[in-house]
């Protein structure tokens, strides 16, 4: 086992669920990583009915190539934990004991960011990190308002969100066991760690956005549902998360920044708030796309 941080091989994670038309350019944005060790880089194809597995699979040989090892696996049932968990137990089987890097299939990667993720990560101390997020653009005119919004809130420019990409060093992994069966893994490791504990590097990734309103309601509420569940079951969720209320203040000043986007984000809020009431405990996943 080594005894530094920097002799270790880092793992990638990438559960994929019917995520052909994105999983290509996810991994063509890994193999065009500069600087960073050679890593083993873990596709979990879950639950899927199109060509994702084949998509990475296609590009065996230009990992081979660039030295480092790409593993597809093909999981019968869906579920993010348990792919997550899966794609986990085959990178420690391949010899992966360094960072765990998690990407989601729709995320691509700035060249220098696996780089700086291994970077920020060789410490002893517990460490998580992520890249500077970027929404990617979008084709509808009420996904772009939105995003315009959403980017100005003081938690996105707070920085270290970690929507569909985060990393931990070993020492933060030691944070939790398995993936447990939640809604949102992001949010559950992220609160796992103080806010001194979160790095976010100078790089960053293209995260895009569900298009059109009624995709935002349904993943928005899917995700409110995802950190009230995290809140209710770690105690130090809320102190961890680092988030101050916006207050009436705060929201007048987003109102005049950008007052189109603004009413927006809020008929979405208020969509979500209603269905919440139509139909009470529905927060099971639905993807927009």
């Amino acid at each position: 086992m080594p005894s530094g941080t920097e002799a270790r091989v880092p793992a990638v994670i990438i559960p994929a669920c019917n995520e052909e038309a994105w999983i290509g350019p996810c991994l063509d944005s890994l193999l065009a990583q500069r600087g960073a060790p050679p890593c083993v880089v873990v596709v979990a194809a879950n639950g899927c009915n199109d060509a994702t597995a084949q998509r990475a699979r296609d590009r065996m040989q230009s990992f081979q190539a660039k030295g480092w090892r790409l593993l597809v696996l093909e999981l019968p049932e869906g579920g993010k934990p348990n792919a997550l968990n899966q794609a986990e137990a085959a990178a420690a089987a391949l010899g992966a004991d360094g960072a765990r890097i998690y990407l989601d299939a729709d995320v691509t990667c700035a060249p220098d960011l696996m780089a700086k993720l291994c970077a920020a990560l060789a410490t002893p101390e517990p460490r998580y990190a992520t890249g500077r997020i970027q929404v990617a653009p979008a084709r509808s005119w009420v996904t772009r308002r939105y995003a315009q919004l959403w980017t100005r809130l003081p938690f996105v420019r707070s920085g270290a969100v970690g929507a569909g990409l985060f990393a931990v060093n070993p020492a933060g992994r030691r944070r939790w066991l398995a993936f447990p069966p939640v809604i949102s893994d992001d949010t559950f490791v992220r609160v796992l760690f103080a806010r001194h504990e979160r790095v976010e590097v100078d790089a960053p990734y293209l995260w895009p956005m569900v298009e059109g309103f009624g995709a935002l309601v349904r993943v928005r509420r899917r995700q409110d549902a995802g950190v009230a569940q995290i809140h209710a079951g770690l105690p130090d969720a809320a102190r961890n998360e680092g988030k101050s209320p916006l207050g009436l203040g705060g929201a007048l000043r987003l109102f005049a920044q950008a007052p189109t986007a603004f009413c927006v984000y809020a008929a979405v809020s208020a969509a979500v708030r209603l269905s919440a009431l139509a139909q009470p405990g529905a927060g099971d996943w639905a993807r927009g796309r």
